[in-house]
C-alpha cells in the first residue's frame, strides 16, 4: 500500500487565506459592504465560516487585511517596497514618485471597487470609518510626515512647517478627485500638485 504524503498545513492555510482575501474584495465590490457577510465570503472562498472566525473576529477585519495585502502586492508589482517613501535628497522627485504609484493603485480595477466601497461605508459607519483611517490611511500619511520632516532637517522646507498639514496640500486634492469624480487623475495632475505645494501660487 502506497503511503499518502501528509497534508502541508502551512501551504493549505496560505491558500485558504488568499482565497478569503480574494472573496472578500470581490464581494464588497459586487454587493457593497453592508451586504457582504462572513457566510458569503466563506462560500465564495470555498472554506467554512469557522475558518474565517478562527483568523478574524469580523468582516471588517477580513476586508482591512485583504486591502492591506492588495496594496502591498501593487507596490511590489511596481518594483517598490511597500510603505516606503524614498529619500533621494530631492523632495519633489520623491513625492512625485510615490504619488504616481498612488495614481496607479487608484486606477487599478482590483483596488478601485473595494476601496471605494470601504471609503463610502466609512462615512456612515463611524466604527468602520475609524478603523479604515487607523489601519489603511494613517500608516501611509505618517510616511509623508516622516519624509517632510527629513526635508526640514535638510533645510529644503521651512523649519516652522507642520508636516501633517503640509501633506494635505497634495494628498487631499487627489483623494477628493478620486472619490467625487471631480476630474481625471494622472501623473501630470499629481506632479502639478507637488509643484504647487512646494512653490506656492504667487509669482516667483
Amino acid at each position: 500500500m502506497v503511503k499518502q504524503p501528509a497534508p502541508n498545513s502551512p501551504r493549505r492555510s496560505e491558500r485558504s487565506r488568499r482565497a478569503i482575501y480574494d472573496a472578500a474584495l470581490t464581494l464588497v465590490a459586487e454587493v457593497g459592504y453592508p451586504r457582504t457577510t462572513i457566510e458569503g465570503i466563506a462560500a465564495r472562498a470555498g472554506v467554512g465560516k469557522q475558518t474565517i472566525y478562527r483568523w478574524w473576529p469580523s468582516k471588517a477585519e477580513v476586508l482591512m487585511e485583504a486591502f492591506l495585502d492588495l496594496a502591498e502586492q501593487a507596490a511590489q508589482e511596481a518594483g517598490q517596497e511597500p510603505y516606503v517613501i524614498p529619500d533621494t535628497g530631492d523632495l519633489a522627485a520623491d513625492l512625485k514618485a510615490v504619488l504616481r504609484l498612488t495614481v496607479d493603485q487608484l486606477k487599478d480595477p482590483r483596488f478601485t471597487a473595494p476601496s471605494r466601497a470601504l471609503a463610502a461605508e466609512g462615512l456612515v459607519n463611524e466604527p468602520l470609518g475609524r478603523e479604515y483611517v487607523a489601519k489603511l490611511l494613517e500608516p501611509s500619511l505618517q510616511l509623508y510626515v516622516d519624509r517632510l520632516r527629513s526635508a526640514q532637517e535638510a533645510g529644503q522646507v521651512r523649519p516652522d512647517l507642520d508636516p501633517r498639514i503640509a501633506l494635505e496640500l497634495f494628498v487631499s486634492p487627489l483623494a477628493q478627485r478620486w472619490l467625487q469624480h471631480t476630474g481625471p487623475i494622472s501623473y501630470e495632475y499629481t506632479d502639478t500638485l507637488v509643484d504647487y505645494a512646494l512653490h506656492g501660487l504667487a509669482p516667483r
